[in-house]
């Protein structure tokens, strides 16, 4: 391979994420995307998962998750990074290819204030801090705010009409599910790993005959990215080196040293899909009421702190990654964040006519980047809006953006998993749902620079963009940086390594 030049190989990452974002069959991320949800980080959602579980004995099931509230510090205290009580969040499912949810996960959370105290001079006086002793599964009474959640599956529209049935848990009728606290340190949850694994839920999923898996907490943050500069106008720079998949990692991870909170749930597969069509789609919202009343004085329920009133608003969605970060006009971020997929056809000219390549070829015109002319980019609208036909596209697909998953596909082991997934002969990667080791970014780097058109995928060779297609952000992302086990992202950074 030839060497590239030195913003060749990183200058493409911006407009790769602009395509990854736009195209709906892509995955990455998206943190602080628009403008409105800068103001309620709670229900910021920040990348979204699809794939087939490749933990052992599990390939039978569909793992899905939703990660919330970005670019946590582990050292948050004193009050750490608890979800919004008064927020519905929720994971999607169309499983009939027209755009519309078929089957809704809604997510909703209570906390609650144990008010512990101790002697101070004769009298009890309430503390400060979340937790005044050591924690473990089997004993927190030292944990003074105590969170659990409830999963309803709602089959149909998820407003209105549709059926709602709990999940509970195997064996019982609780629904009532419990969530570990956050990693605050090792003196105060010396196990953090096992500790959180004993919240993993096996529950009865309503109509379904097999039990699946539901977590809900903080994790390592998943996704592997030079935010900084890729939004100070690209500026990155890199070794003129011949690109190879050791080149790939220059300590340029933004996210290293950040967590997130993850939504998990594990579904089989035969009760997510519909008749003969095995390919799903999906993606992840967030909701608040449209009238909330502020009450400074919450007394002993948390929960409390605010009255919250009106219909439900959707404020946060997430499919493809990075598709309302850098792919959405800056105009209409707040739009997209409160639309449906049956809607998406009035953003299409952001795929069709993308802004990021134009702009990288603006930056970096001189040192040899050229964006595809082949307009309209139906490249794009294959990979991102549609899914590639005989791959992830269902038979009666609507143009969408959200995430498109061929359930039939096997599922590869952690260890033989290819890191550019389908463009590098891994059909079970991305675009084909999305895997935690997927490098989306570099993957979307490539396609957004042309590489279907090498592959005679909806246009040709001559529709590339000059200066070739191997590019990388310098941000690794691999299988190997996971759990090969649900829920398969990594134990939270501690707030202290005492």
């Amino acid at each position: 391979m030839t060497p590239t030049h030195p913003h060749n190989r990183l200058a493409p990452l911006a407009l790769a994420l602009l395509i990854a974002g736009l195209a709906p069959v892509a995955a990455a991320s998206s943190h602080r995307e628009a403008p409105f949800i800068t103001r309620h980080p709670k229900v910021d959602a920040s990348d979204f998962y699809m794939f087939r579980s490749y933990e052992a004995s599990r390939s039978g099931y569909v793992t899905l998750i939703a990660n919330y509230l970005p670019l946590q510090d582990a050292y948050g205290g004193p009050n750490y990074f608890a979800l919004d009580p008064d927020a519905l969040y929720e994971i999607h499912i169309d499983n009939n290819g027209d755009a519309i949810e078929d089957l809704t996960y809604q997510f909703r959370f209570k906390q609650q204030l144990e008010d512990l105290k101790v002697a101070v001079g004769g009298m009890m006086i309430s503390v400060p801090l979340l937790n005044i002793g050591g924690i473990t599964a089997g004993d927190n009474s030292a944990l003074n705010v105590k969170e659990t959640f409830t999963v309803t599956q709602v089959n149909g529209p998820r407003r209105g009409t549709g059926m709602r049935r709990l999940l509970t848990k195997m064996g019982g009728s609780q629904s009532a599910l419990e969530k570990p606290v956050d990693n605050i340190g090792t003196k105060s949850l010396p196990a953090y790993a096992a500790y959180a694994n004993q919240y993993i839920h096996n529950v009865t999923v309503p109509g379904c005959a097999t039990p699946g898996r539901v977590f809900v907490g903080q994790r390592k943050d998943s996704f592997a990215v030079n935010l900084g500069e890729i939004f100070d106008l690209v500026n990155i720079a890199a070794p003129a080196t011949e690109f190879d998949a050791g080149a790939e990692d220059k300590g340029l991870d933004t996210l290293q040293d950040k967590n997130v909170t993850t939504l998990a749930l594990e579904l089989p597969i035969s009760c997510i899909t519909r008749g003969t069509e095995s390919v799903i789609g999906g993606w992840t919202t967030a909701s608040l009421r449209q009238g909330r009343l502020i009450n400074p004085a919450p007394g002993s329920n948390i929960t409390s702190a605010s009255k919250e009133g009106g219909a439900w608003t959707q404020v946060s969605r997430l499919g493809m990654p990075l598709v309302n970060e850098v792919v959405i006009g800056l105009k209409d971020k707040d739009r997209f964040n409160a639309s449906q997929p049956k809607g998406d056809g009035q953003f299409l000219s952001y795929v069709t006519n993308p802004t990021l390549p134009a702009l990288l070829e603006i930056l970096f015109g001189g040192a040899g980047v050229a964006a595809p002319t082949n307009f309209p980019r139906n490249d794009l609208v294959t990979a991102f809006l549609t899914g590639v036909s005989g791959l992830n596209q269902p038979a009666n697909v609507v143009a969408s953006e959200m995430l498109r998953l061929n359930t039939q596909t096997t599922a590869v082991v952690a260890g033989s998993q290819g890191r550019l997934g389908v463009i590098a002969g891994d059909n079970a990667g991305f675009p084909n749902g999305r895997r935690p080791g997927d490098d989306v970014v570099d993957i979307a780097l490539r396609v957004v620079m042309g590489k279907l058109c090498t592959l005679n995928l909806g246009c040709t060779p001559a529709d590339a963009a000059s200066g070739g297609t191997h590019f990388t952000d310098g941000a690794l992302q691999s299988a190997a940086q996971f759990d090969e086990q649900f829920p398969y992202l990594k134990a939270p950074l501690p707030g202290a390594g005492n």
